[in-house]
């Protein structure tokens, strides 16, 4: 032991049983028990109270704030709420206490691995909360986002969840957030995915295929047909030969996403949804994870509702007869378009028949852009476009929970844009014109149409964004506030504080998937109009859900507190 700290005599620590000594960066509690000298960091790691103020009693230190138990020989916690307590060498020299100031503790980024999949594990908020905050200050983000993606794919045998979705989307918009708000987000998706799996049972993953055959074209076949008919095993085992046969990242999304629109509007548009955010999520993590993250969303695939079979998509409008027979006509247009007018740039026009005009008139409008040389991105653009407007539009004289009809559209339509420039195929068009017959559904959303806010000359700044955040009721004044930014040419920073609006609160998963699409669809558009109205339609979907009781952010900022070494308990 060298550059020991002295303590007090072993005679003062025998009287009184505790004491406590500074070590230059901690504070450690020196404990007399069992004939004994015990040493550990006085501030108890659940919320920092002085542990010298607990009580030690069979070889267990027990703090008195939230009654979490210490093994004191080594500063293991009993509870796994509370985390592990630094433990420190001591000895007894000639009648005094010596201290080691340096603590025995496990390497910072193995220890905050170690407690985030314990915070997983046993959906534990501030547990997840202090191991974010401490890979992130060390640069490690990666290990939040592989750590909570293969948990979740691992442990939930009903496939991809909402929040893996939620932390796929907070790694989306990274860039876009002010950097405190960075962890912020990535422990968002992190709870989402414990609460995802909590009480689920976990998933066993099934071997692939002993074979020679590696033909692309035979396993798209194969897996479109074990989809079509729900065989949800089949259709795993044949993805997972597929890439273990060497299929590459696109080929294998192509998969995924053929088989999420053979059908229309599938699971009211969370099939695609989620096949594109499993494939945004390898893109973040690496495509060696493909066979699980994949397959995970195979469940979604083969149990989804088709809306072709449902009445809202048949009557008073045969939509799936309409879709039928413009889907056969767009492949003959892209036969003789050829995607070859790169400079195609009417989608606004496209978007306003797609919000008011019949559906057979719009999707033929499609149809024709496609024959006159429009690329699919292109209209896959429109469209999600199209879809934006109606949160812009929504009117709130509708019912609260026909916000969630809007919102399904949108990140549908965001997916299939989104996916059209990853793996684009003729099956994935036809995804165009599905979203385009789920925008005219939902005209009904729009009557009255709640006008766009115009700029209005105001000095409106982004705190004030966040102060109609802490009000009920605030649709419109917050997207007054927001076009009025939007104007000045603050699309950045429009994105940025709706993003700290968000994390503030409680939010559910819809919300977090309209501030990701919203953003994805903005840099489509930037510097133009379209980015704005984009981005006032998400600020009226976000703030309709705002405020909420904001204990996730109250749980962050303790853990982040803490970190800071504050003391909570003064």
């Amino acid at each position: 032991m060298s550059a020991t700290v002295r303590v007090c005599t072993l005679e003062e620590l025998q009287r009184e049983g505790v004491r406590v000594v500074s070590t230059g960066a901690r504070t450690a509690a020196v404990f007399w028990h069992r004939d004994q000298v015990f040493a550990v960091d006085n501030r108890c790691p659940h919320m920092g109270f002085p542990l010298s103020q607990g009580t030690v009693a069979d070889g267990i230190l027990t703090c008195h704030w939230h009654h979490a138990k210490f093994d004191l020989s080594g500063g293991c916690a009993f509870d796994l709420f509370a985390d592990d307590v630094a433990a420190f060498r001591a000895e007894v020299r000639d009648g005094e206490v010596w201290l080691d100031p340096q603590p025995v503790e496990e390497e910072a980024v193995t220890h905050a691995t170690r407690k985030l999949t314990e915070g997983l594990e046993q959906n534990l908020r501030l547990v997840i909360a202090k191991s974010v905050i401490a890979l992130c200050e060390a640069g490690r983000e990666d290990v939040v986002l592989s750590t909570a993606a293969r948990f979740g794919v691992k442990h939930r045998a009903a496939g991809w969840s909402s929040g893996l979705s939620i932390l796929t989307a907070m790694a989306n918009v990274q860039a876009q957030l002010d950097p405190a708000d960075r962890p912020r987000a990535l422990y968002q998706g992190v709870v989402h995915v414990a609460r995802s799996t909590q009480g689920e049972p976990p998933d066993f993953d099934i071997a692939a295929l002993q074979t020679d055959e590696d033909r692309p074209a035979q396993f798209r076949t194969w897996f479109r047909r074990f989809a079509d008919v729900r065989s949800r095993d089949a259709a795993e085992r044949c993805l997972r030969t597929a890439a273990a046969a060497g299929l590459d990242e696109i080929q294998l999304a192509d998969l995924l996403f053929a088989a999420s629109t053979d059908h229309t509007f599938m699971d009211v548009g969370h099939t695609l949804d989620f096949a594109n955010k499993a494939c945004e999520l390898l893109d973040e993590i690496g495509w060696d994870d493909a066979p699980d993250v994949l397959s995970s969303v195979i469940p979604t695939i083969t149990g989804a509702q088709r809306m072709e079979e449902t009445s809202a998509w048949q009557h008073p409008v045969d939509l799936p007869r309409l879709l039928d027979e413009a889907g056969d006509a767009l492949d003959d247009a892209l036969a003789v378009g050829g995607e070859r007018d790169q400079s195609w740039d009417a989608h606004r026009p496209l978007a306003e028949s797609i919000l008011d005009d019949p559906p057979k008139r719009s999707l033929s409008m499609i149809v024709d852009a496609a024959r006159a040389g429009a690329p699919l991105t292109e209209l896959s653009a429109a469209v999600a476009y199209a879809a934006a407007r109606r949160p812009l539009h929504f009117h709130t004289s509708n019912e609260f929970g026909d916000w969630n009809t809007v919102h399904h559209t949108l990140t549908y339509t965001n997916a299939v844009d989104r996916a059209m420039q990853r793996a684009p195929s003729r099956e994935l068009a036809r995804a165009i014109l599905d979203g385009a017959a789920s925008v005219y559904l939902e005209r009904f959303l729009n009557m009255p149409r709640q006008p766009r806010p115009e700029a209005n000359g105001g000095t409106s700044s982004t705190d004030d964004v966040l102060d109609r955040f802490d009000r009920q009721q605030q649709v419109d004044e917050t997207a007054q506030a927001v076009a009025d930014l939007l104007a000045a040419g603050l699309q950045d920073e429009v994105a940025c504080v709706l993003g700290t609006a968000l994390l503030r609160e409680d939010a559910a998963f819809h919300s977090f998937q309209i501030y990701d699409a919203a953003l994805r669809l903005a840099d489509r558009f930037r510097d133009r109009p379209e980015a704005d109205d984009v981005l006032i339609g998400a600020s009226r979907f976000l703030t309709a859900h705002a405020p909420t009781v904001r204990s996730m952010g109250q749980t962050y900022d303790t853990a982040a507190r803490l970190h800071r070494g504050e003391a909570l308990h003064a």
